[in-house]
C-alpha cells in the first residue's frame, strides 16, 4: 500500500471512532466511552508504529566498513 492509502484509512478510521465516541457521549453513555478509551489509544500507538515501520529511511544507511586488520589472529 502506498504511504498516502495508509494515511487515508488512519484518518477515516480515526473520524469514525471520535464520531462513535461523540455520539456515544451524546447520548448518556460516558461510561462506554470511559471503558474502552484505553483501547482506543493503544489502537492509536500500534497504527502509528505500523506505518512508521512501512516508511522508507529518510537518508540513505551506510554500508558497513570491514576493519583494516585481522585482529582475530592476535
Amino acid at each position: 500500500m502506498e504511504r498516502r492509502q495508509i494515511l487515508l484509512i488512519v484518518a477515516t478510521v480515526t473520524a469514525l471512532v471520535f464520531t462513535w465516541s461523540a455520539v456515544m457521549t451524546w447520548l448518556g453513555q460516558v461510561v462506554a466511552v470511559a471503558a474502552l478509551a484505553p483501547v482506543l489509544g493503544l489502537t492509536v500507538v500500534q497504527i502509528v508504529r505500523a506505518v512508521r515501520a512501512h516508511t522508507p529511511a529518510s537518508s540513505p544507511r551506510a554500508a558497513a566498513v570491514p576493519d583494516e586488520g585481522d585482529d582475530a589472529a592476535r
